[in-house]
């Protein structure tokens, strides 16, 4: 059995940042911001495209970390892509939780004014708006920007095909998870769930989170050398 050693395990933005400029040599474990990327080329099923965007976008309203915040898409089939986004989102129910509704609202008002602040500055910029924005106090509803370039703030900041094609793809890639023809997930527990660069630091799931955790201790024995007596 290994030992427990001090390991700090956090999970959060700017603040895990902070932290680990301070930790020294302490071992880190941090899961911090993410912006999580749907990649969509011309030979997607765009119908299974859509639901999996709307799935994995709005699920929990949206407040999670592996929720879908950016969708790159290939010109040739964006525009049918979009059309059927906009029906799917156009069935989603927005209200209250205890009427069990697909969007609800978000925890605080800051974190509301956050996010309205992230599609001001992207309709200040030049974003364009697919559906309506929408919002009642903490209650938003659900909205897809079109046209988002890197120098607006919701193309980086976290508001909470063909398989060939994809494993190169995937390979090209930094970062810490890549699902092929699925929304972005955290997977089974066994599965390790990390992050790149300012995303995160180690990797969390069981066996991973206990290895950051442990330090290997190593005991030799030198046991004397035995003497013999000729007989």
């Amino acid at each position: 059995m290994y030992p427990i050693v001090n390991c700090i395990s956090f999970t959060g933005g700017d603040t895990g940042i902070a932290i680990s400029k301070k930790a020294g040599m302490i071992p880190l474990q941090m899961e911090l911001g993410g912006k999580d990327a749907c990649l969509i080329l011309e030979d997607a099923d765009l119908d299974l495209t859509a639901s999996n965007i709307v799935k994995g976008g709005f699920s929990y309203s949206g407040q999670r970390c592996t929720a879908v915040k950016v969708v790159l898409v290939m010109e040739s089939v964006a525009n049918a892509l979009i059309d059927k986004f906009k029906a799917k989102v156009a069935k989603l129910t927005v209200g209250p939780p205890e009427d069990d509704c697909d969007i609800t609202p978000v925890v605080t008002e800051s974190s509301a004014n956050f996010i309205e602040g992230l599609v001001m500055d992207a309709k200040q910029k030049g974003a364009t708006f697919c559906q309506e924005y929408r919002r009642e106090g903490n209650l938003i509803w659900p909205l897809l920007l079109d046209s988002i370039h890197p120098d607006m703030r919701i193309a980086w900041e976290e508001p909470f095909g063909d398989i060939n094609k994809a494993i190169l793809i995937s390979d090209a890639m930094e970062t810490g998870t890549v699902q092929i023809n699925s929304a972005p997930s955290q997977g089974p527990d066994h599965f390790p769930f990390q992050g790149l660069k300012d995303s995160g630091i180690g990797s969390q799931g069981i066996p991973n989170s206990i290895n950051m955790m442990t330090k290997i201790k190593t005991t030799v024995i030198n046991l004397p050398t035995p003497s013999y007596t000729m007989g």
